[in-house]
């Protein structure tokens, strides 16, 4: 017991006496003081004695797709985090193809007395799928937020990162190596998210190299799967109209692209560079390590924990997007266009 106190008070920061206080419950320790031994304890491994358990306030149910791709994951631990923090379950509820649909994981969750509902680049990002359900859901007064797109169709608020201002980092770093044909790699043209990138690499192209929209949309834009396999097409395609650099709407297609280039005796990047989006957990640790646009994960799940407490508190916020801004990460990836080399 002795050998524990120390270590939890030297994990925390403070004495092995303040330990003691906060373990059997014993008032004059400030909040900030307990929450860092609890954290400690957390940390070593420790169980929590019964009485300093937090009683849950209620479950919040978090639907994301596959967990395959894992800026998923990701976002799904933050999102956790922040509900735990707050007293609150986190219930994480996944779809899979042949699986669980959304509504069918709506319908479980909401069976469960759910508080609330928070939905990761689900039906709402689809242009073609009806909006209906979340009206239905509103009517029967579950509060929900949506993340990763938008629809002006449904009232609530969404969590979005921005799509137009990350291609347009990625076109100005690759412009700004020499490269004239860059294209540009993503999922299906129904999703919120794809449409958007496609307006800001068309305007960042047409802006920034001079080119009409019809040319980039009609030779350097190739739509495909958002998976490795999809990445691979799509790279595949764009280089066999001699794209130099090819930028993709997710960390698991720039993989692809990685592949689809080495595949055709091609080196990255001295070769073709590869541009990705998301800065996924690992990403920094390919061969080579992927240039990236990275999105805002942990103010994005923050925020939709935020929004979401303050619906299930009774002061909803207004039918509004909160747009967080992506950053440029350069890694190895990308380099000179292969005819930019040696020039002064």
């Amino acid at each position: 017991m002795t050998t524990r106190l120390a270590d939890i008070a030297a994990q925390a920061g403070v004495s092995e006496a303040t330990v003691s206080r906060v373990l059997n419950g014993k008032p004059g320790v400030a909040a900030t003081t307990r929450q860092s031994v609890l954290a400690a304890l957390d940390v070593l491994g420790y169980e929590r004695p019964v009485r300093l358990r937090q009683r849950s306030e209620g479950l919040v149910g978090l639907i994301t797709p596959e967990l395959e791709n894992p800026i998923f994951p990701a976002l799904a631990q933050v999102i956790g985090q922040a509900l735990t923090r707050q007293g609150y379950t986190p219930v994480l509820a996944t779809q899979t193809p042949g699986g669980s649909t959304e509504d069918e994981l709506t319908e479980m969750l909401v069976d469960r007395g759910v508080a609330g509902i928070i939905y990761v680049s689900g039906l709402h990002a689809d242009t073609t799928a009806d909006m209906q359900r979340y009206e239905r859901l509103r009517a029967q007064g579950v509060p929900f937020v949506l993340v990763d797109g938008f629809s002006s169709q449904v009232q609530a608020p969404f969590i979005s990162p921005d799509d137009r201002a990350a291609m347009s980092l990625a076109v100005t770093h690759l412009v700004s190596l020499g490269h004239t044909r860059i294209g540009l790699a993503l999922g299906p043209k129904r999703f919120v998210p794809v449409q958007r990138k496609i307006e800001g690499f068309v305007r960042s192209m047409q802006e920034q190299l001079g080119l009409s929209a019809e040319t980039v949309e009609k030779e350097l834009v190739q739509h495909s799967l958002y998976t490795l396999e999809g990445g691979q097409a799509a790279a595949a395609a764009l280089i066999g109209r001699d794209c130099t650099a090819v930028v993709c709407a997710s960390d698991m297609m720039a993989l692809g692209a990685i592949r689809a280039a080495r595949q055709q005796g091609l080196d990255v990047p001295r070769d073709v560079s590869v541009v990705g989006f998301d800065d996924s957990p690992l990403i920094a640790f390919t061969d080579p390590p992927l240039t990236t646009v990275r999105k805002p994960v942990p103010a994005m799940g923050q925020a939709a924990v935020r929004t979401l407490l303050e619906e299930i508190g009774g002061t909803p916020a207004p039918h509004s997007e909160f747009v967080f801004m992506p950053e440029l990460v350069v890694r190895g990836s990308t380099a000179s266009a292969p005819g930019e080399r040696g020039r002064p």
